[in-house]
């Protein structure tokens, strides 16, 4: 059985479930498609090649993504130990250095994705890991304030390709049922980056702080940036770069692993030039509505560049603090790849969207209401657990939304990464450690950014049932729509 041939025909009644008539290998098979045209994978070579793709680019980015966060967050762990103290700094200094680090990887996401769609995705990732593991490490040098808000700097401007990059990457490999699930499962690198960085930093502190004359935090700074760098070098090996050009991949799989997803991509346009790729992108108001509905969770989600400090005002000593910042990104590990396989077995996004992030405002509401110890770090788990969700399903919407063109989906999803994490340069002065122990101005603003994602996601919904009626209209032989 063969599964590189497109569907012969279609029949979509309105917004309910049809039947597809599908042609493989000159045999004619009834399947069952959803409104937007979509069905479930019969076809064992298209299975044994998800398998494949899974087995081998989800773990090298899910490694690599470790690391990422690793080198990125190794500073919020570094305040626990002496490092504001070390560098002598004052007032909102170390907020500041928290933040400037989005500066430069601001600057650098859309360039780098109009690069990436002319370059080899696997070098060009690879050699950015291996570049920020080398500045990350560089950390362990800095004498002073200024030192480190230039690397600081440096290090979010060499870091901007990885992760807008790795999204086009997976979305060129995966279908729209598919990319939800595994953006979470190479999200949980980030999770678990949160979860178990922690409780590296306290094991780094406890056996190695003066060591050699070296404070704990210079030594987590060394040994992540040297670790960071071994992790790109396999990056250089594993990586794909094309469906087409994949060299672990047969040459039928890789013909295969083409069709699926061009066949899957509503209004499908072929490739085009990156600058019309960026036109394309900046024209479209779908745009638009994720870049803003993907701030507004990024600034509801700002806890975590504070978390160790926040689960620090319950009252317990550091090594304790660390371990505690544990469980809740345990726990989101499991809620948000279980939430992003409901949302793609069901090719539904608005509902697993908004109930998500519900619960998020409940846990901020439980965090901030209160000083109860046990109430408070309730609210915390219940919070960190659902937000990763609600990321992976937008991202995943996203691109499946705005993939048209190979040129336009890596500017679209490197436009929404780059302003939603414009969060990140303003909501670090929203933690203020005036406002402990129960931060109700982070916590507050956490809330009502969330209470904007809800009436986004809704919007956005309503907004492509519109542009799925005006396909019927105007293109009835379209084969797939766009899924909400």
């Amino acid at each position: 059985m063969g599964g590189t041939e497109g569907p012969a025909q279609v029949n979509i009644d309105n917004e309910k479930a049809g039947v597809e008539l599908v042609e493989y290998g000159g045999q004619k098979v009834v399947a069952e498609v959803d409104y937007s045209g979509v069905g479930e994978k019969t076809d064992p070579l298209e299975i044994k090649l998800v398998r494949k793709l899974d087995l081998i680019i989800i773990p090298t980015l899910w490694i690599m993504y470790f690391c990422n966060f690793m080198d990125r967050n190794a500073i919020t762990n570094g305040k626990l130990n002496t490092l504001t103290e070390d560098l002598n700094l004052k007032g909102g200094q170390y907020n500041t250095a928290i933040s400037i680090l989005f500066c430069g990887y601001l600057i650098g996401q859309i360039p780098s994705n109009m690069v990436l769609t002319r370059v080899r995705p696997s070098l060009y990732l690879a050699g950015f890991t291996m570049i920020w593991s080398v500045i990350s490490a560089l950390m362990a040098v800095v004498r002073d304030y200024k030192g480190l808000l230039l690397t600081r700097f440096f290090l979010g401007f060499v870091e901007a390709p990885f992760y807008p990059g790795a999204l086009y990457l997976l979305s060129v490999f995966y279908t729209k049922k598919e990319l939800s699930l595994r953006i979470a499962l190479f999200y949980t690198g980030n999770i678990a980056a949160n979860a178990f960085c922690g409780l590296i930093a306290a094991a780094v502190f406890a056996t190695l702080d003066n060591v050699h004359g070296l404070a704990g935090w210079r030594w987590l700074f060394l040994i992540s940036g040297v670790v960071s760098f071994g992790i790109g070098l396999v990056g250089l090996i594993a990586l794909p770069d094309t469906p087409l050009t994949t060299w672990w991949l047969s040459a039928e799989e890789r013909q295969l692993a083409h069709d699926r997803v061009k066949r899957d991509t509503t209004e499908h346009a072929g490739s085009t030039s990156v600058w019309n790729g960026l036109k394309q992108a900046v024209t479209d108001y779908r745009t638009w509505l994720f870049c803003f509905n993907m701030n507004t969770h990024v600034s509801a989600e700002s806890f975590k560049n504070f978390f160790p400090s926040v689960v620090q005002t319950l009252g317990f000593n550091t090594t304790v603090t660390l371990a505690l910042t544990c469980p809740p990104y345990v726990v989101s590990g499991f809620v948000s790849a279980a939430l992003s396989w409901s949302s793609g077995k069901r090719n539904e996004r608005t509902w697993h969207m908004i109930i998500g992030t519900f619960f998020d405002i409940v846990g901020f509401v439980m965090a901030a209401a209160t000083t109860n110890v046990a109430v408070r770090y309730v609210g915390m788990v219940i919070f960190v657990s659902l937000s990763s969700g609600v990321n992976d399903i937008c991202l995943g919407w996203a691109a499946s939304t705005l993939g048209q063109t190979p040129e336009k989906k890596a500017v679209a999803m490197a436009l929404i990464n780059m302003l939603s994490n414009v969060a990140s340069v303003y909501t670090p002065y929203l933690w203020p450690s005036s406002d402990a122990p129960r931060y109700i101005t982070g916590m507050s603003a956490s809330a009502a950014f969330s209470v904007a994602v809800i009436v986004t996601t809704w919007f956005t919904k309503v907004a492509l049932k519109r542009d799925n009626e005006r396909i019927r209209r105007t293109a009835p032989e379209t084969l797939v729509l766009y899924a909400y």
